[in-house]
């Protein structure tokens, strides 16, 4: 579907190099090969500034921001580059770079280039990029405050730092006036009042036409000061309201059309009706500061797809958006309309109209493809017609706008309305002619897609959407809701002859037996099923003017369905925030006020639980949990929830007498700070938030997140460096709040209290995550992970979970072969594949997240179930490794807590070399691990097919490796953990 996106510019040389520099800086090669790129040979004086200008402000900033992070001798090196590559840039291109950057190449022109690689300045400048600095006026100008010795005046702030940050929350007709409502401010320079603040929206048109400064008034948004990126600004009165008349409009096009046409009337032709069109600026004068920016930033959904106005017949005002998010506002005439499309066999032929013209003779043109057009004069104008082959449409891959080309006039887009558009089914295909977000034509080909005619929601939350979707070939078809992380959700759709139905229940969305609320984000709609690809989800153009769009709660949570780049449905969900708890502000005070006053108070018998940072009901702090409501303690529980991912059973649920609650707290909230100051006893498996700091009456326990096999903490390689990273220094404020590290073994022990430098008490009680694995109740416990996936009786189960790889996080490629592997082991076998939470979602062919719309398909002749299942998002890895007849793994530390079950283990070290190099790691595998350790897909589906056989060859060195790095997981690990910290108490009532 076309968008009315500005075209890239070509040709343009100094884009060209740019970027070549910019793929040079992404692909990672060094910065002497990126500055050879932005080299200015064969540019003139003009170009070359700008030149000099985008790389100093673009790749070389960044090279320079990344080698600043590193060691001291990348520094150097790069320092040295960049002294030369100065040398040769104008004064003035200097001077116009944003005062962070203009400093450090101050810096890197004038200090010593090894005082400035081993101190911290260039650092420090590098911190001020990321986040506003400081502002103090003196006199009428405004400086940045920075850690620096430089002159005076390369502080102060000029235009490339004086950009007005701009949002726009409505674009409206009012009294046939457009208006244009949002917020803007300059970054640092609070908004307190109207007092010596104003906001000018101006409209630039073509060349020598008049500016339009709009009307404008200020308006009172704390919204703005809420969503600001920086603390400590108030930018309460930053809102504004702009109307802008369209007769300010019209007289400066009239003017533009009467030179024109005289042109055009010295050249023999006749006048014709021209598009005039005009860029929104702003201009802010804001406690002595003035600013020039562009009016950008349409919040998603309706202000997208501003309406237009008819202000006389045949002639629109539309506001619009660039492809870089600007506001435009266009006058234009209506000199091409569709009236009609018909479809005649292998012809799609399309009928239009010319207003107020007679012509005879000319061509159309879809896109770039110039064809054949009839034109027959008729009563006020022309009439049009354009007949196109179905055959070739479906070759083409891509929209098209229709225009006309009148011999001896300009091209002319095609105009439409909702009444013309059609759609063309041809097979599982179809042809459409749809008009865009500017009513202009646009013909398209693609396979049939689903269309929403109707969305509601209910009472109860859920969300119901109906509409058509003639699909010629029947059968089940799933809407599917994915995120850009990669998880996805499925919900199957009714199908009733060529319409559909589905409902979307976005508080209790169905995972693995349960059910969860949708993630923050956006969540991208479409349709998956059947032979074909997945068709996306489209929005019927009829229903954009009433499609609700607004905020509805549901659980305590936010969710919106909008239509974004005009017609495309998306599912917006967020967290529900006080407004004293966002941005940048909110967060400033819960660490600097909030946080403090509550750590002063008295501390209550409380325990907070945290598992991978509020992410999953899982792991050690599970355990932990679930044995002390088995013994009935009934102190405050406190989970810390990130982002509404799963509820923490009661006692009831889980089998145990009724009457013991946990208390939830969302992660980054007020409470969560409160739980973290006043709790007695605190139980994580990582990190915890920066800003916490132990009391002296609570007990910190770390039970860390498995035995590592690859280098953690201070042991990997940056963290050795001097001077010593800032990852270095918040390690060691980290490991100063632990008061006990519990541990596998005494080989994890001693590797644990290396790595972390530290040196409290250790408790070698075992892993209580794998206690599960050794239960007396653990068949019953497997039979039910195994129904919540769906997985028949009798197949046996393989669990690949590869770790993440620093140096290529992104790589969501499987490196096996699951083809293959179906082909070989499908029979009896399945195959789980569990993605680590640090690197991207796995994405391959055959891979399907288990659910009730993907368990269970009708074959051709039986029923068939999957056999390779993405596991990646179930909670808990203690329920896989339960069910796993056998493990698939590279360098996880999974390899330890699986050795519980003394079930056969398969390691498949592709690129063990290049590990080893980049991270490290504390084992050498070709002589310790406990199973076959093998480099080619091939071989590891060959070897689970033969690992019965294969076994017996690794029995000694399991069993080594068991007494080793597991010895203590005996099935009693939590209960030594819980007898030890927790001894009984008094019990106390929730916090006040």
């Amino acid at each position: 579907m076309a968008t009315g996106a500005t075209p890239a510019r070509s040709g343009d040389i100094v884009a060209d190099r740019l970027r070549a520099a910019q793929d040079l800086y992404d692909r990672g090669d060094p910065l002497d090969a990126v500055i050879a790129a932005v080299h200015s040979a064969g540019l003139t004086r003009a170009e070359r500034r700008r030149l000099h200008y985008e790389a100093l402000n673009g790749p070389l900033a960044l090279r320079l921001e990344t080698a600043a992070r590193r060691d001291a001798t990348r520094l150097r090196q790069a320092i040295d580059l960049l002294r030369d590559y100065l040398s040769g840039v104008d004064a003035s291109v200097k001077r116009r770079l944003p005062v962070a950057r203009r400093l450090a190449y101050h810096l890197i022109e004038r200090r010593d280039p090894r005082e400035l690689a081993e101190g911290d300045e260039l650092a420090g400048l590098v911190a001020a990029t990321a986040e506003p600095s400081k502002r103090v006026r003196r006199g009428l100008a405004w400086y940045a405050d920075l850690p620096v010795s430089a002159p005076r005046s390369l502080f102060r702030l000029r235009r490339s730092d004086l950009v007005p940050v701009t949002e726009i929350t409505d674009v409206s007709w009012h009294d046939g006036r457009l208006r244009v409502t949002g917020h803007a401010y300059l970054v640092g320079l609070s908004v307190r009042s109207r007092r010596f603040n104003r906001a000018t929206v101006v409209l630039r048109g073509p060349r020598w036409v008049p500016p339009i400064s709009a009307r404008t008034r200020r308006v009172y948004r704390p919204q703005a000061t809420h969503d600001a990126a920086e603390p400590g600004c108030n930018y309460d009165w930053a809102g504004f309201a702009a109307e802008i008349k369209p007769w300010s409009l019209r007289w400066r096009s009239a003017l533009r059309a009467v030179v024109h046409g005289a042109q055009r009337m010295l050249r023999g032709r006749p006048a014709v009706p021209d598009t005039t069109t005009w860029r929104a600026d702003i201009v802010i004068w804001s406690r002595g500061a003035r600013a020039t920016g562009a009016l950008r930033g349409p919040v998603t959904g309706r202000t997208e797809r501003p309406a237009g106005l008819r202000v006389r017949p045949g002639w629109w005002v539309r506001p619009a958006w660039t492809s870089d998010r600007v506001l435009q506002v266009v006058l234009q005439p209506t000199r091409a309309r569709l009236t009609g499309v018909s479809h005649d066999g292998d012809q799609i032929e399309l009928t239009g109209f010319l207003p107020g013209t007679k012509v005879t003779k000319g061509r159309a043109r879809l896109g770039g493809h110039r064809i054949a057009a009839e034109f027959t004069p008729a009563e006020g104008g022309t009439r049009f017609s354009v007949a196109l082959a179905v055959s070739t449409l479906m070759k083409e891959q891509d929209a098209r706008r229709l225009w006309v080309e009148p011999r001896g006039d300009p091209a002319a887009p095609v105009m439409m309305d909702d009444d013309a558009e059609t759609r063309v089914g041809v097979g599982r295909r179809e042809i459409t002619v749809l008009r865009d977000r500017r009513d202009r034509a646009v013909v398209s080909a693609h396979r049939v897609w689903p269309v929403i005619t109707s969305a509601g929601w209910g009472d109860d939350g859920v969300l119901t959407l109906t509409g058509a979707y003639p699909d010629s070939e029947q059968g089940q078809r799933d809407l599917v809701l994915r995120q850009r992380a990669g998880l996805t959700y499925r919900v199957p759709l009714v199908r009733s002859g060529d319409g559909f139905s589905v409902r979307v229940p976005p508080g209790a969305m169905p995972r693995f037996a349960g059910t969860v609320a949708l993630a923050s984000g956006t969540w991208s709609l479409s349709v998956a099923g059947g032979k074909g690809t997945t068709a996306p989800l489209r929005v019927d153009h009829r229903l954009l003017d009433t499609l609700d769009e607004g905020v509805h709660i549901v659980g305590g949570r936010e969710y919106r369905l909008v239509a974004t780049r005009f017609d495309v449905p998306v599912l917006i969900a967020a967290e529900r925030r006080p407004d004293d708890e966002r941005g940048a502000g909110g967060l400033w005070g819960l660490r600097r006020v909030h946080y403090p006053a509550e750590r002063r108070r008295e501390l209550r018998d409380a325990t907070v639980y945290v598992s991978f940072d509020g992410r999953s009901y899982s792991d050690n702090a599970r355990a932990v949990y679930e044995e002390r409501l088995r013994r009935g303690d009934d102190r405050e529980h406190i989970w810390v929830v990130k982002d509404g991912a799963f509820v923490p059973p009661d006692s009831a649920e889980l089998g145990l007498p009724p009457g013991i609650t946990p208390t939830v707290v969302r992660e980054g909230s007020r409470e969560h700070y409160t739980a973290l100051a006043r709790s007695r006893h605190i139980v994580t498996n990582t990190l915890l938030p920066q800003w916490f700091r132990a009391r002296e009456d609570q007990i910190c326990v770390q039970t860390w997140h498995g035995t590592p096999l690859k280098r953690v903490g201070g042991d990997q390689r940056h963290m050795s460096r001097e001077p010593r990273p800032a990852a270095w220094y918040r390690q060691a404020a980290e490991v100063a709040n632990w008061d006990l590290l519990v541990t596998q073994s005494s080989w994890a022990s001693e590797v644990l209290r290396r790595a972390f430098g530290y040196g409290g008490e250790i408790l070698e009680s075992g892993l209580p995550r794998n206690d599960v694995l050794t239960s007396p109740e653990r068949a019953e416990l497997a039979a039910a992970v195994r129904r919540s996936l769906g997985i028949p009786a009798g197949k046996r189960v393989v669990l690949y979970a590869p770790t993440w790889r620093d140096h290529d996080r992104r790589n969501a490629s499987v490196r096996l072969d699951l083809a293959e592997a179906r082909r070989v082991l499908g029979r009896d076998h399945v195959l789980l594949v569990r993605g680590h939470m640090m690197q991207a979602p796995p994405v391959a062919a055959g891979l399907v997240v288990p659910g009730p719309a993907s368990l269970v398909r009708p074959g051709p002749m039986t029923r068939e179930y999957p056999f390779a299942l993405d596991v990646t998002n179930y909670p808990d890895m203690a329920d896989l490794l339960l069910i796993a007849d056998m493990l698939i793994t590279d360098y996880s530390s999974v390899m330890f807590d699986f050795a519980a079950t003394r079930r056969p283990m398969i390691f498949f070290g592709y690129d063990l070399e290049r590990y080893r190099n980049s991270r490290g790691l504390y084992l050498d595998l070709r002589t310790q691990a406990p199973g076959p350790l093998l480099a080619e897909s091939a071989d590891v589906i060959e070897a689970v097919r033969l690992i019965d056989a294969l076994s017996g060859d690794y029995a000694d060195r399991y069993e080594d490796f068991v007494r080793t790095y597991a010895p203590r997981d005996d099935g009693k690990a939590t209960a030594r953990l819980v007898e030890h910290t927790f001894a009984p108490a008094p019990q106390r009532g929730p916090f006040p």
